[in-house]
């Protein structure tokens, strides 16, 4: 018993070590991953910036013989940024941090970048990067691609939007009344605490309170606007939910019986019970792999094979009785004769010649 108890503890610990190994790898190339996406997110970043910004040292340089640049086929485009670079590469789900302290509706302040100090308003947050968008901040004009222009109904080639930016690169602002005067201070540290109670059942608030770091002074989500709903033609209504259209009986099926086959595999081999039907067609789907096999393609020389093996059998059952006995022939017959009784005259014979040595 104790040998048993060894063998599984030892295999728990291989199966744990193996799980331990494989989570180790998955880590690690979701880290490569995001760090190849980063940088080439980065590279794009900073490719467009280095090409704006040597354009414009030529064109400072060259004055009136500077080249005309948006022209062409990039006439309505140009300086524009390219659509992909409004969504940042996903970090990894391990890498991600464990409470986000942003949500739409916040007031923040930007503390690094072209708009750095600017308090403006966020309007969504992007958990999966990290990023956040926020109202007239780090604007920049974005090339609008044909599909977005037929699906959207977007007429322009161009249309001035807001780009991501990081969450360590923004500070909550929160507005505390002292006294009958209310002031905007910069939250520099906060963390995530207890659960958020007052938060409603339609809320996508998190589910979890804010506070200052330091003060543990409770940073209040923003409030939110209950959404309106209205019934449309195929949207099912409360009293159409709640009337009864069944009753139980004995007599009648809770369903129809054509729902069963739905409910479970109507030709599952575990089934010990099966239609008429499904079991005729089992039935002929033999008869035809019989059938098949039957007539198989044969060449001359497998066709003389088979006749010679056909012969051989016939053959064989011609040579037995009744009872699957094999018959014996006459030669056969013959030869156990000549031996059985060449057997017993050699027996008999050294008894005579004792016999006459005694006398």
């Amino acid at each position: 018993m104790q040998k048993v108890i060894q063998r599984a503890a030892s295999a728990r610990k291989q199966a744990q070590k193996k799980m331990f190994r494989a989570k180790q790898k998955e880590e690690m190339t979701g880290r490569k991953d995001s760090a190849r996406s980063r940088k080439e997110y980065n590279w794009a970043l900073s490719t467009t910036l280095k090409e704006a910004r040597k354009a414009r040292w030529e064109d400072w340089q060259k004055g009136d013989l500077a080249p005309k640049r948006d022209s062409g086929l990039a006439a309505t485009t140009y300086g524009a940024l390219d659509a992909a670079l409004m969504h940042p590469p996903r970090i990894p789900h391990h890498l991600r941090r464990k409470h986000i302290l942003f949500a739409p509706g916040d007031r923040v302040c930007v503390i690094r970048g072209r708009d750095k100090g600017k308090i403006e308003e966020v309007a969504q947050v992007n958990e999966e990067s990290e990023t956040l968008l926020i109202k007239n901040v780090n604007e920049a004009d974005i090339n609008v691609p044909e599909w977005a222009k037929a699906s959207m109904g977007i007429k322009s080639d161009v249309l001035p939007q807001s780009m991501p930016v990081p969450m360590d690169d923004v500070r909550l602002v929160f507005a505390m009344t002292d006294g009958n005067t209310t002031k905007d201070y910069i939250v520099q540290h906060a963390y995530a605490g207890r659960p958020y109670l007052e938060r409603p059942s339609w809320s996508k608030m998190p589910k979890y309170s804010r506070y200052v770091a330091g003060l543990n002074i409770q940073i209040p989500w923003p409030t939110e606007e209950q959404p309106q709903f209205e019934d449309g033609a195929f949207d099912t209504t409360r009293m159409e939910v709640e009337e009864s259209t069944w009753v139980p009986s004995l007599d009648n099926p809770p369903f129809p019986s054509t729902i069963i086959d739905e409910l479970r595999n109507k030709y599952s081999r575990f089934r010990t019970r099966h239609d008429e039907e499904y079991v005729r067609e089992k039935v002929l789907d033999e008869y035809r792999q019989e059938f098949l096999a039957s007539q198989a393609l044969l060449t001359p020389a497998g066709e003389l094979k088979k006749w010679k093996v056909e012969q051989k059998i016939q053959a064989r059952k011609a040579r037995t009785d009744e009872n699957g006995n094999m018959i014996m022939d006459s030669e056969t017959t013959n030869f156990i004769e000549r031996f059985m009784s060449q057997s017993a005259s050699s027996k008999s014979s050294p008894k005579v010649v004792k016999a006459k040595e005694t006398a």
